[in-house]
């Protein structure tokens, strides 16, 4: 039996910094009744999907972030989201920004992570991500446009790239992984998921289409999108759902472009707007195998310890000069 699951690429448009929980988890109700009404059996919503993406801002007190933080998952505000998946049959992926004690070498800890969950046809939490490639900056940089705070409001994720099997129907069981904006950039975390067997990586994001330290990649941020996802897709024989946060909020041009990749690399899905939009498409994890089997059979082709020889060695490439 194919294992076939319909994926809903859940897109937001603007967050206001006014809007509330309440009103931003309407509106990701509204999109996950839209899914069943299409079959979905997993709807993947943005990265930091509860509010504005916040690090756009410069503030100097803990107070003033903490309130776009979420301390419960499932919380007052959030639960919502978990009764809709009960009563509707229907898993989900969710970005937020996630407040937790833990205890450490110091002792007990407040800890700020860009994270991510999984949560299953039951209302089960499956799977959580925090986001380990931050981007940006850290103190306040006044000549930007807008800022890019990340690395100063949250911590590298301490959880790793952990693939996890999840099961969203009778015959739609499989592996999954989970990553968050910046991280599709790079081709390790596609790697690390990819070692692990990964059938479909999920992948929320916030993406400015302004870069102000490189405003020469501007006119390419759409095509840069694409071709990490296509190519993390491709080499690693896996799906990759892609959702982002669009549209122009807060005055910040957001880039949206939420795509459906095949484990070919080819886009299946994709949303046409920079708005609340919905689009789907039916995922067969079994065509991961013809390329973890064939092109990107690892355990056949993958030479790791030449990689590792290469790095070790001292001098192999000459400094460049001039």
């Amino acid at each position: 039996m194919p294992r076939v699951i319909t994926v809903g690429a859940a897109q937001l448009g603007p967050i206001a910094r006014a809007d509330t929980r309440a009103q931003v988890v309407g509106r990701m109700l509204a999109l996950m009744h839209e899914a069943k009404a299409n079959g979905c059996d997993l709807v993947v919503f943005p990265e930091l999907a509860l509010t504005t993406f916040f690090p756009r801002w410069y503030f100097e007190r803990p107070q003033d972030i903490d309130v776009f933080f979420e301390r419960d998952m499932p919380g007052p505000d959030t639960q919502p989201l978990f009764d809709a998946a009960r009563t509707l049959g229907l898993g989900f992926c969710l970005g937020y920004a996630e407040l937790v004690e833990e205890d450490g070498q110091e002792g007990r800890k407040t800890r700020h992570f860009n994270s991510a969950i999984t949560v299953d046809k039951s209302g089960a939490i499956v799977a959580r991500y925090r986001k380990i490639h931050l981007p940006g900056h850290a103190e306040h940089e006044p000549w930007r446009r807008f800022q890019h705070l990340e690395k100063r409001y949250f911590e590298r994720g301490n959880l790793g790239f952990p693939a996890f099997r999840a099961n969203f129907g009778e015959g739609k069981a499989g592996i999954f992984g989970m990553a968050i904006c910046n991280d599709r950039r790079w081709p390790e975390t596609y790697r690390v998921l990819g070692l692990q067997g990964v059938e479909m990586i999920l992948i929320g994001y916030n993406t400015p289409v302004h870069n102000p330290p490189a405003p020469e990649h501007d006119a390419l941020s759409h095509f840069h999108n694409q071709l990490v996802m296509q190519s993390g897709a491709y080499q690693n024989g896996t799906w990759v759902v892609g959702v982002a946060k669009a549209g122009k909020e807060e005055g910040v041009e957001q880039i949206g472009n939420s795509i459906i990749v095949a484990p070919s690399g080819e886009i299946v899905g994709a949303c046409t707007t920079t708005g609340d939009e919905l689009a789907v498409a039916r995922c067969d994890l079994d065509l991961t195998a013809s390329y973890k089997n064939t092109t990107f059979n690892f355990a056949h082709h993958r030479e790791p310890e030449q990689y590792r020889m290469i790095v070790e060695r001292k001098g192999a490439v000459p400094p460049a000069k001039g």
